[in-house]
């Protein structure tokens, strides 16, 4: 009997991986399921291990040539957009300085009125739907602390999160986590009494990065300010401490910051960590962070 690298599971007949040499329960076999060390230096030109935009071989060969075949040629190794595949942090972090440019010519040309209806989520008008997803990715323009701070986050913890649960449900736990936490925010708005309440960031999706992985490793160590190691439970807790305090307090309420946003990204962080604990390998105590992009990355070692 063995126990599986990944899950911890007792197997009798456990599958030996001839790549990096651990032992495997069926689910987690094969070597993108285990986040083989092997699949960072193989080159696999057939895709072989492959299913298009996600980690997962799952769905391979059901299609029957449609939509999902033509996503694997696209996102598969060897595509033209075979970078993003393991990389969509990178690609959201790209997206959101390319929007921060376009928010400085949108202000110059076309006014606030117009900055505002394309990239701010508002009470006054939740019907511009296209606002849902601009405004996670845009911020404020006034201060370059806003987009660089979520940016840091999302560089160096987004690709240890997108490695353990996969790029096709990174993105969509982050677009989600964003559009949701902007919607609980200016509600709060029209609750508390203040209909013209708008919102812009990351900061939601960020929180919920955070969140899921103080539930897969509490432990794990954050340099604050790249100096002060501290556990990720005491920053995950403290920003929440934060944000109930804002939401709470009548002269914190209205303020710039959205903590209504803040607080519900993470809430859904902490849920989400909840459902794939034990499911995915959690990061160690001794993170090493920035790993840099992969040619169709898959969830490789960190």
């Amino acid at each position: 009997m063995a126990t599986c690298a990944v899950c911890g599971k007792h197997v009798d007949m456990p599958y030996r991986c001839n790549r990096c040499g651990q032992n495997y329960c069926s689910e987690h076999r094969l070597p993108e399921n285990h986040s083989c060390a092997g699949l960072n230096d193989w080159d696999d030109p057939d895709g072989v291990f492959d299913s298009g935009f996600d980690d997962s071989v799952r769905n391979r060969g059901r299609s029957g040539g449609g939509l999902s075949d033509r996503a694997s040629g696209l996102f598969g190794t060897g595509g033209p957009l075979s970078y993003v595949r393991g990389n969509v942090s990178y690609l959201f972090l790209a997206i959101m300085f390319v929007v921060f440019v376009l928010e400085f010519l949108v202000l110059a040309t076309l006014g606030r009125d117009a900055f505002r209806d394309v990239f701010v989520l508002t009470s006054a008008h939740p019907e511009y739907v296209w606002t849902w997803v601009t405004s996670v990715f845009s911020h404020s323009p006034k201060t370059f602390f806003h987009i660089i701070g979520n940016g840091i986050v999302l560089y160096f913890f987004g690709p240890v999160v997108e490695r353990r649960i996969g790029s096709r449900r990174f993105a969509a736990l982050f677009l989600a986590t964003g559009m949701i936490a902007g919607l609980s925010q200016i509600t709060f708005g029209l609750l508390i009494g203040d209909p013209v309440s708008g919102v812009l960031g990351a900061s939601g999706a960020i929180m919920a990065i955070l969140g899921i992985l103080t539930v897969l490793n509490p432990n794990l160590k954050v340099y604050l300010y790249f100096i002060l190691p501290v556990p990720i439970w005491v920053l995950t807790l403290g920003y929440a401490g934060l944000s109930v305090f804002g939401a709470l307090s009548t002269t914190n309420a209205l303020s710039n910051v959205a903590h209504v946003a803040h607080l519900s990204g993470l809430v859904l962080g902490l849920a989400y960590g909840q459902h794939v604990k034990g499911k995915v390998r959690g990061p160690s105590d001794e993170l090493q962070l920035g790993g840099g992009m992969r040619r169709g990355g898959g969830r490789g070692p960190f």
